[in-house]
């Protein structure tokens, strides 16, 4: 991953977390029902994650208590407009947007001196079923502040007004208490404090419970697509709901998507682009075998380009000209269909999500299609960046240096 750092390319924003904020940040985590964290220092992003946590409690998602009850930790403002880095649902993002957009100001304040967790309720205790991700309808986000600063408040409001009373001004008790509140807390009279819940209501979404579900319910018929097999086989068990339950890797999605308006292609576009040619090279990749030149150097010289193409097997060759071949046959005869020349996980990365949907849900569908062929490393970083990393460690180092030119130029 060095190389990604180096190129500004791997959790980049990340906010450094020390001194005072360490011990704000491991208050909300006991009020959340976890362990403290042992680290002195530490970095986190927009919804309060930590890569260094994660790695030291050995668990990617730290701040769930179970699938089903997310939370988020908010110990500064510079957290406003912040990646998320894992999030556990594609609307993790949104989330975050409409608590600073409603909160900001109050934020700002509350921070300077406290924190904030956050609790996502969606009215569901635990999952028991795959299916019960259909569940998701309005979450509702619940602010809670450590050490119960808000509480603290009302009680000082009280105090004020019990010396306010009558001859009460010359209670030394009640004088000594004022005090002591001020000062370990501050004067809280004049401070905003009051967070009051949000209602975010969800459509379709991805979530990484059980190993992975898209649910898609905005379409003609609701979808629901699995990324774990034993969950998948579960699910389908399950008569309870009205919706189509697919494998990602199921050959049917392809064509249900298609049918129902959700993704599209056009062979005869699509090779003009340079998402073609990325999604090309990155076939050729695949195929070479013990390079004498940096594989980096292949793909970018049009003259080694061809030459190492000339050396590979008819069947790999053949694959990776496929979609040129099939264009090249069809001006002459339609009797050739795309199945028969084109390689099928070359032809699924060239779709696209349908022209008609609006941008949110567009983002959502590359998502899937990304997952479904994994060929365009551009793409790939920019809908799904986790499963980007996993695929970076494993490749040669010179497709590595190709990659990362690749998305730093957007070429």
């Amino acid at each position: 991953m060095d190389k990604l750092k180096t190129a500004n390319l791997y959790r980049s924003e990340l906010i450094p977390v020390s001194g005072k904020l360490v011990e704000r940040y491991n208050k909300c985590l006991v009020k959340l029902g976890f362990t403290k964290t042992k680290l002195k220092t530490f970095s986190i992003d927009g919804i309060g994650w930590s890569p260094e946590i994660a790695e030291e409690k050995k668990e990617i998602h730290y701040l769930n208590n179970g699938d089903a009850n997310p939370h988020g930790i908010i110990i500064s403002p510079l957290q406003k407009g912040k990646p998320v880095y894992v999030p556990f649902h594609t609307f993790d993002r949104d989330i975050m947007k409409f608590v600073f957009k409603i909160h900001g100001s109050k934020i700002n304040d509350i921070t300077r001196d406290c924190a904030i967790c956050l609790d996502f309720d969606q009215n569901i205790d635990a999952f028991y079923e795959p299916l019960d991700v259909l569940k998701y309808n309005t979450i509702s986000i619940s602010f809670h502040l450590i050490n119960n600063l808000d509480k603290i408040k009302e009680q000082q409001l009280e105090l004020v007004e019990t010396f306010n009373r009558g001859n009460n001004f010359i209670d030394e008790n009640l004088h000594q208490q004022l005090l002591d509140s001020a000062n370990t807390y501050g004067d809280l009279r004049h401070r905003d404090l009051d967070l009051h819940a949000l209602q975010f209501t969800t459509d379709s979404f991805y979530t990484k419970a059980f190993g992975g579900v898209y649910v898609l319910r905005d379409f003609i018929t609701p979808i629901v697509v699995f990324e774990d097999k034993k969950w998948h086989k579960e699910a389908i068990k399950d008569v309870s709901y009205e919706v189509l339950i697919y494998h990602i890797h199921q050959s049917e999605l392809m064509d249900k998507l298609r049918d129902h308006v959700i993704i599209e292609y056009d062979l005869e576009a699509v090779v003009k682009t340079k998402r073609y040619h990325r999604i090309k090279k990155f076939e050729m990749f695949q195929h070479l075998k013990k390079p004498q030149h940096p594989i980096k150097n292949i793909l970018n010289d049009p003259l080694l380009y061809k030459s190492y193409l000339n050396k590979l097997n008819i069947e790999a060759r053949k694959k990776v000209m496929s979609v040129e071949r099939y264009l090249e046959k069809i001006e002459t005869s339609n009797q050739y269909k795309i199945a028969d020349i084109v390689d099928v996980k070359l032809f699924e990365a060239l779709h696209q999500p349908h022209s008609s949907l609006d941008a949110k849900h567009q983002d959502l569908i590359w998502m899937l299609l990304v997952n479904v062929s994994p060929k365009d490393v551009l793409y790939l970083y920019w809908y799904d960046k986790e499963a980007f990393y996993n695929s970076f460690k494993t490749w040669d180092d010179s497709f590595k240096e190709w990659t990362i030119e690749t998305i730093s130029n957007n070429i």
